[in-house]
């Protein structure tokens, strides 16, 4: 037979009130230490564990980390590397810290009100995915942090704005790509790029141009093109670069599936192998060493990203509980780095 210990008899052998083990099991109010190590060692000592939902009234919680994804639809969304890789890294810090994790897509081509998620009290702490810099998320991203609610964009920042992000440094992954490319010799590179109102599109648009620069060619607008991240997308620019291919040398995109979209549509377009450009993708997938040729790719750490931002807003919802107000009021921009993993898809074809 198994026996339960009660709150209440943990509080008899303890000599405090059944309140007082809740306010100690519970992380909630102020406590003496003698006492709190006291209702400690007696609850350790028979065996007993508030429930989870116990947990969450005694301290008003939802238990819920919620997570706000771009909504695309047929896009397959969680079989992208992006996604996989960035919610594995949430979904390991939020089982470790027992918190539950709540799905929430934004409706297609507008914003989330997301203060309503705190009022509600669905989520205790979000983590924003897909963010587009437009007047309307700008103004819902504020709205949060003014109300100093814990929150962290992923691979987002909105420039003026002192938001709270975790991000890569996608200037200098951009950079690192197209350097190599021009110091296998290649003058003309073409940039299929993701939407501009993403900041990580700028940035490698920066980091593009850089390298360029720092090689002595000049940036040829011709040779720019737009994507939206997806393998369609790059499939469906197979037929604009294509026009170009007599003096495109080499292509770098902004992500892997735009890279390999791009490939397979240059291939049913009949272009041969011999005639195919270097290539170099973004993200370094695990598609990436799949293809033929190998696709050299720049390597973003997406599972430490989700895994950072996720500890950063259970750490600020720690710290809102304990009314730490420089632990609260202290904002979050870090980038993590990149590097380049070099394969065959980019090496100069003798």
């Amino acid at each position: 037979m198994i026996i339960i210990a009660s709150r209440k008899e943990v509080a008899q052998l303890a000599g405090v009130s059944e309140a007082t083990v809740s306010r100690v099991l519970n992380g909630v109010g102020p406590i003496k230490e003698e006492t709190r190590l006291r209702v400690l060692e007696v609850a350790d000592r028979l065996g007993y564990t508030p429930s989870a939902l116990a947990r969450s009234f005694a301290r008003r919680r939802s238990g819920n980390l919620g997570v706000v994804m771009p909504y695309l639809p047929k896009a397959r969304i969680f079989s992208a590397y992006y996604f996989s890789e960035i919610l594995s890294g949430i979904g390991s810090k939020a089982l470790e810290s027992k918190y539950d994790l709540l799905m929430l897509f934004r409706e297609p081509g507008g914003s989330m009100d997301y203060m309503n998620l705190f009022r509600t009290q669905k989520v205790d702490a979000c983590i924003i995915l897909g963010a587009r810099d437009d007047g309307g998320e700008r103004q819902a991203i504020q709205q949060l942090s003014e109300g100093n609610h814990p929150y962290c964009l992923i691979n987002q920042y909105f420039e003026g704005e002192a938001f709270h992000v975790m991000d890569a440094d996608h200037v200098d992954g951009s950079y690192q790509a197209v350097r190599h490319l021009t110091e296998q010799g290649f003058q003309k590179i073409a940039f299929l790029n993701g939407p501009s109102q993403y900041s990580n599109s700028r940035d490698r648009l920066q980091g593009y141009a850089q390298a360029l620069n720092e090689a002595g060619i000049a940036l040829d607008e011709s040779l720019l093109f737009e994507g939206n991240f997806s393998r369609k997308s790059g499939y469906a620019a197979a037929e604009l670069i294509a026009r170009q291919l007599d003096r495109i040398e080499a292509v770098f995109a902004a992500n892997d599936r735009m890279a390999i979209g791009l490939q397979q549509g240059l291939r049913a377009l009949g272009i041969s192998e011999e005639r195919m450009p270097a290539f170099v993708g973004y993200d370094d997938s695990e598609a990436a060493e799949l293809c033929t040729p190998p696709l050299t790719s720049v390597r973003v750490p997406f599972y430490e990203l989700g895994c950072l931002a996720a500890a950063h807003v259970l750490h600020r919802l720690d710290a809102s509980e304990s009314e730490d107000e420089s632990e609260m009021n202290a904002v979050l921009h870090r980038q993590l780095s990149t590097r380049l993993v070099i394969r065959a898809s980019s090496l100069h074809r003798n």
